[in-house]
């Protein structure tokens, strides 16, 4: 089974129990912490992942990692099983679907904004706004920036690209010219 329908059926599952508990915003920080933790401790995942230390020592670990943390039971619960199935290794894959998963559940896409200089709050609002139009919910935006675009900017909706760059609008023209397009 690929990594993403095993994400996709675990992420589904938890945020079926925090949509049944009221707690989907809850369960999925703390999925994201504890996926955090598991991929930027060096040694944490490999020995949890190894079946070579005994799965009892392994959970002794995770228990102690969990108490520490201060988990909710479900999500403690729920890495205690994706240990005892052998998916621990999945967590981070499962924390993005989940956060997804918790978007779509909310009503919210997500948007990624690139610019050549910085924006305003105002600028953003405006960007906002005309892409929650577009998309036809409610959109998170989050702006970078990119001195390569020279002005403008490229907004990104899924699979949506809108691009309003200076540098597009250039390549555009000079692939005209190439063609013999003048106009």
């Amino acid at each position: 089974m690929t990594s993403q329908i095993v994400a996709k059926r675990y992420a589904k599952a938890l945020l079926e129990i925090g949509r049944e508990d009221g707690l989907m915003e809850q369960y999925g920080r703390e999925l994201v912490e504890m996926a955090a933790l598991l991929t930027d401790t060096a040694d944490l995942m490999p020995v949890l992942a190894n079946p070579v230390f005994e799965l009892e020592s392994r959970k002794a670990i995770l228990e102690t990692i969990v108490e520490k943390m201060g988990l909710s039971p479900i999500v403690a619960n729920f890495f205690k099983l994706l240990l005892d199935r052998r998916r621990i290794t999945a967590a981070a894959d499962i924390s993005l679907v989940y956060a997804g998963l918790l978007d779509e559940a909310k009503g919210i896409t997500r948007a990624e904004v690139s610019s050549a200089a910085p924006l305003s709050d105002d600028e953003v609002s405006g960007i906002s706004e005309v892409l929650r139009q577009v998309a036809g919910q409610e959109v998170q935006v989050e702006v970078k920036e990119d001195p390569s675009l020279i002005g403008g900017v490229i907004a990104r909706i899924g699979d949506l690209v809108l691009d309003g760059s200076v540098k597009s609008q250039l390549q555009s023209l000079r692939e005209s010219l190439r063609r013999g397009e003048y106009a």
